[in-house]
């Protein structure tokens, strides 16, 4: 009688998944996104002068208002202080020449912000790196403004900017590219604002390993494999390897936009087909193409794959038997 009272005073509760839980924010892992680009914002303000802060800023703040506005209209909750625009905004103007025309930069926002986040849900609802997508349309729509580059600014001293080739378009074309590997890795080169030093790219992506934002395994593969294949290609040339992996938006993207938690696997196995298969399709651009860089497509048509690899790998759970085996058994 009085274990029957115990268990009638003693309710279970049942609730729905997660049981477990983190207190770790959509807030708090922006924010460590954010401060892991301080390094390469800085540089992209030393390497291009005051302009890269403008474009910085106009992107930002383009991504907040648009953001702030169309969830505004849609009378939804509004999602500007998780800092996810912030982010948007930031690797947006990093995927930029310093000399575009600054009125363009907002109609890239409009579409990661709207279009590509907002119109499909919100944060973690987009199917694709929101700003990826307007890089594209962006360099679809001006492609001149989009690939007019410039050396590096020069502080102190008046010059003109006049207009060079990257070292990707430099070995395309079969020349010896212009900067030394060291120049590749601080950045003295042409280039978008946020790719052209490695240094402050990978001191970002170890602050995010380290606080474990992102898994290594996207960004090992994407970058691996790029390695063996251009390794490959190059029949052996650790130079035309090593500006390969220094040159274009590879370090950018495989750090900061293949990662994506939106856009990548959940699974462990599809990490890594995701990441060969982002840097296969670069590779293939890079060499076969008409265009010297592939990085940005290569996400973008691996982002529309992830459904697919999600459900190819997902995990089974324990004690799970196939129909056929079932049958089988049930027939005996």
């Amino acid at each position: 009688m009085a274990e029957n009272a115990l268990v009638q005073k003693i309710k279970p509760t049942v609730t729905a998944s997660p049981h477990f839980r983190s207190h770790e924010t959509s807030q708090g892992m922006m924010l460590d996104v954010v401060l892991a680009l301080v390094p390469a914002l800085a540089a992209s303000v030393w390497l291009f002068g005051p302009r890269a802060l403008a474009v910085n800023a106009i992107s930002v703040v383009s991504c907040i208002l648009f953001e702030y506005i169309t969830r505004k209209l849609l009378k939804r909750s509004n999602t500007i202080s998780d800092l996810s625009a912030v982010v948007t905004g930031l690797l947006l103007a990093f995927n930029l020449p310093s000399t575009i025309p600054l009125w363009m930069i907002p109609i890239g926002a409009f579409v990661a912000i709207v279009v590509v986040k907002q119109f499909f849900g919100g944060i973690g609802q987009n199917f694709v790196n929101p700003a990826l997508m307007g890089r594209i349309i962006l360099m679809v729509s001006f492609p001149g403004p989009m690939s007019s580059w410039v050396e590096p600014y020069k502080w102190g001293e008046t010059v003109d900017a006049v207009s060079t080739a990257t070292p990707l378009f430099e070995l395309q074309s079969g020349a010896t590219p212009t900067p030394d590997l060291l120049d590749m890795l601080i950045g003295q080169r042409a280039g978008c604002l946020g790719e052209t030093c490695a240094v402050a790219l990978i001191l970002g992506g170890v602050y995010l390993l380290v606080r474990k934002v992102i898994s290594p395994s996207i960004p090992l593969t994407f970058i691996g494999t790029v390695a063996v294949f251009m390794l490959i290609a190059g029949k052996g040339d650790l130079n035309f390897l090593t500006y390969n992996l220094l040159g274009g938006g590879l370090l950018i993207g495989a750090i900061f936009m293949a990662t994506d938690y939106a856009t990548c696997p959940l699974t462990s196995k599809g990490k890594i087909i995701y990441g060969i298969g982002c840097g296969l399709i670069a590779c293939l651009i890079r060499q076969f193409g008409s265009y010297n860089e592939g990085v940005s497509f290569a996400i973008i048509l691996m982002n529309l794959l992830v459904p697919h690899i999600d459900n190819l790998t997902k995990l089974k759970p324990f004690g799970y038997i196939k129909e056929k085996k079932q049958k089988e058994a049930e027939a005996k």
